[in-house]
């Protein structure tokens, strides 16, 4: 018989729980030997991927001032992720970095997933920036370290072109976005706004001479216990930039999740692929 939560028992002491829960995370991150990357530099001459996105939602069903909330959100988050060097041998890890971000602005609230519904909550919309992170990520020889898919993809991409299972959710003290820098070579991330859209660029000191991609395969669904499941295997090929051959290709992951729309079970080991603008 599992056990009942102490917070479903004593409601009042979810505080303190999450308090707690968050100074030992942090905590056992000071002591487990990672470096991580926190120095800021000018940014560098070379761009190795980029990418960008529209910030405001018109289209979640819920109050729009969420959105502008979000983007208030972003601001303070990439703030202190912007300008920011993952070094050989270093460690990105997103929280460490943006876990002050609020200390001299407070956050606001905005709309997160929880429990397969669309709630707000103080600080929410992070995940736009996991999100970008982690594709300009998948276009860089990083390692990944830490990710978490979202549990539900509650829509289906806008494009059938764009690759599935490359999100990132976070959740302070549980959930990390993390990549180890395992190259000889210094790699700076820097994120932007403007009224439109949310900028993030993956530069290097060094004009790169080859070129990232994600593409999807095997990509298959599964009926369990009256729910769809979406299996893809997420795949990176890196190109020479000057003659576009394929030099390397490699399996990162598998992802798997739980799609809440409809399906069509006649198309399956679909191929998807994007480039990442650069």
């Amino acid at each position: 018989m599992s056990r009942m939560l102490v917070t479903r028992l004593f409601p009042f002491l979810t505080p303190i729980r999450l308090w707690q829960r968050k100074k030992c995370y942090y905590l056992n991150m000071r002591f487990d030997e990672n470096l991580y990357s926190s120095n800021k530099e000018p940014l560098f001459p070379h761009e190795l991927a980029a990418d960008k996105s529209l910030l405001i939602n018109e289209h979640t069903g819920a109050d729009i001032q969420y959105q502008y909330n979000k983007v208030h959100n972003l601001r303070l988050a990439s703030e202190t992720v912007s300008r920011v060097v993952i070094r050989p041998g270093e460690t990105f890890s997103l929280w460490w970095l943006v876990r002050h971000a609020d200390r001299q602005e407070r956050y606001k609230d905005g709309l997160c997933v929880h429990s397969g519904r669309l709630v707000a909550v103080y600080g929410g919309g992070l995940c736009q920036l996991s999100n970008m992170l982690f594709w300009l990520f998948l276009h860089t020889p990083l390692t990944i370290v830490e990710r978490h898919t979202h549990k539900v993809k509650e829509f289906p991409n806008p494009s059938p072109d764009d690759p599935c299972g490359v999100d990132a959710t976070i959740l302070e003290g549980w959930l990390d976005l993390r990549v180890r820098n395992d190259t000889d070579e210094a790699m700076q991330i820097e994120l932007t706004l403007d009224d439109t859209y949310y900028y993030g660029r993956i530069l290097v000191p060094r004009y790169p001479e080859k070129r990232y991609s994600i593409i999807n395969r095997n990509m298959n669904y599964a009926k369990r216990n009256g729910k769809i499941f979406q299996s893809v295997d997420v795949i990176r090929q890196m190109t020479d930039k000057k003659t576009g051959a394929l030099v390397t290709e490699e399996l990162l992951y598998t992802n798997t999740c739980e799609v809440g729309y409809e399906v069509d079970f006649t198309r399956k080991n679909v191929l998807s692929a994007k480039t990442c603008v650069i």
